[in-house]
């Protein structure tokens, strides 16, 4: 119950710090992440400014590393061909100390994935990202999202 509570708590609060310039999607996992589990984000996107897009990953003490190996691809709907990235995340200091912020025992932390990234076109656009650590069955992850903001020019 508590769970189901700060995972709404915490939508609300994302909901209302966004503004039109970012948007926040959101999955849950529940804390168990399959190997096979590809999760996908659509968006649309109405304008080509570059943008930044940046993970959100939500991980509680059940977590037994201190980084995350994900592969991650962008593409527009139609696309039949696109790169994948492969990319380590760091979420724990050496000492084991979660980098993260949050209350209790689930921790948010923001990971840049594209800096000044330029949608080639307007239209639908999907992320794909999945776990790509040497288990088949990753603990302690409850949550991954994406957030799309623009730049802000200096």
């Amino acid at each position: 119950m508590n769970k189901y509570f700060l995972i709404f708590f915490v939508s609300i609060i994302l909901a209302s710090c966004s503004s039109k310039d970012e948007a926040v999607y959101m999955q849950s996992l529940d804390g168990n992440w399959n190997k096979k589990k590809e999760l996908k984000f659509e968006f649309n996107v109405e304008e080509t400014s570059p943008k930044n897009i940046v993970f959100v990953v939500r991980n509680n003490n059940d977590y037994p590393y201190s980084n995350l190996f994900v592969k991650s691809y962008i593409k527009a709907e139609t696309d039949k061909n696109f790169k994948v990235d492969t990319l380590n995340y760091i979420l724990a200091k050496p000492n084991g100390e979660w980098i993260g912020s949050g209350f209790g025992e689930t921790k948010e932390i923001l990971f840049l994935y594209k800096n000044n990234y330029k949608f080639p076109k307007k239209g639908k656009y999907i992320i794909g990202i999945t776990q790509a650590m040497r288990t088949n069955d990753l603990k302690g992850i409850e949550d991954i999202g994406i957030k799309i903001e623009n730049v802000t020019q200096p």
